[in-house]
């Protein structure tokens, strides 16, 4: 039988919980596409993790643990593939311009990677984040709870697209926080996915590939166990990022770790994950407010919470999705499959 859509879950905090985190978006008018910025401007210790094989991704090489730099400054998320890693240029000078970054000596460089997801299908592909749109992200950031659904680089975001895209339903951007022991971790996830989004809790997908007729949940997994073939796929036309933050103390090291652990919320959350033709790659930052010592919550418990922040960030964002309309592209909501007709 079909699938049915669960209800909306409720408040679960957002990533700005995390002390030093900002965020902002930048939504283009033009067609469903954005940026989103996480911002650190005191910096942060940062770790990447890429389960995805299609990745689009700026500065990863860096963070890893043996390589000098030893914090970042910001992430970017984008839409517009490749060329949304632009959007980093944007924070950059932003960034420069108030004198947030790492002194080389002959400059204030800030330290902003990126990563991008595929939303060309919605509209004009030509029209992508820029340099002027990651400016204008962080020209919105704050500590305030960002805005969730379609806004900044969930605006053109789609999951559930393996059996087509006129089968697909509306992604997004979600968030949600955890906190234990006087420690927070926070996530930001914007989900463009190839598989259905599944609520961790009940195992039952929420928003993906729909029947034939369009009125229901098809459930990409068990369609593809029982022998439904999907239809060819354009590698990288997809991919789910993210960044998971915390106030704890971490090197980068175990930043690293928490951000590949991160990975076993994608996992909870979406079916199938980390596919040829997805570029999954989520980031991981500490700001450092909390020392993890006494009773603080060690590395199991934090790695436990940013798996949890993952899942719940990524079924908000689907269920804070919005229904669009791009030409003759129409593509509905978890709300839209959640609310009988009559």
């Amino acid at each position: 039988m079909p699938a049915s859509v669960s209800a909306p879950s409720q408040s679960a905090g957002s990533i700005t919980d995390v002390a030093g985190i900002e965020v902002g978006h930048f939504s283009d008018t033009r067609r469903p596409t954005g940026c989103t910025v996480v911002m650190a401007r005191d910096g942060a210790v940062a770790g990447v993790d890429v389960r995805g094989a299609a990745p689009g991704t700026r500065e990863t090489d860096l963070l890893a643990p043996g390589n000098l730099v030893q914090q970042v400054h910001a992430v970017m998320l984008a839409g517009g593939s490749a060329w949304g890693l632009a959007a980093a240029d944007g924070a950059m000078r932003w960034m420069e311009e108030r004198n947030i970054g790492m002194d080389v000596r002959f400059g204030i460089l800030p330290i902003v990677p990126a990563a991008v997801l595929f939303d060309l299908p919605m509209g004009d592909a030509r029209i992508r984040p820029d340099a002027a749109a990651g400016y204008a992200a962080c020209e919105a950031a704050s500590t305030a709870a960002p805005a969730e659904g379609n806004v900044g680089a969930g605006t053109g975001a789609l999951v559930g697209k393996l059996f087509g895209v006129d089968r697909a339903m509306k992604g997004g951007v979600g968030t949600a926080s955890v906190t234990v022991g006087g420690v927070t971790v926070g996530a930001l996830i914007a989900v463009n996915s190839l598989g259905d989004v599944i609520d961790h809790n009940t195992g039952q997908p929420v928003a993906g590939a729909r029947t034939e007729d369009g009125k229901a949940l098809l459930d990409t997994r068990r369609a593809l166990l029982r022998g439904d073939s999907p239809k060819p796929l354009l590698a990288g036309t997809n991919t789910t990022i993210g960044v998971i933050a915390t106030d704890a103390v971490l090197t980068k090291v175990q930043a690293n770790r928490l951000a590949m652990v991160a990975h076993d919320g994608l996992a909870r959350a979406i079916n199938p994950v980390h596919t040829m033709s997805d570029g999954d790659t989520l980031f991981a930052l500490a700001t450092g407010r909390v020392p993890l010592e006494g009773s603080a919550p060690g590395m199991t418990v934090l790695s436990t919470m940013a798996a949890e922040a993952v899942a719940i960030a990524t079924l908000r964002a689907v269920h804070a999705a919005r229904s669009v309309t791009v030409g003759e592209l129409h593509i509905p909501c978890a709300a839209d499959l959640a609310t009988p007709r009559g």
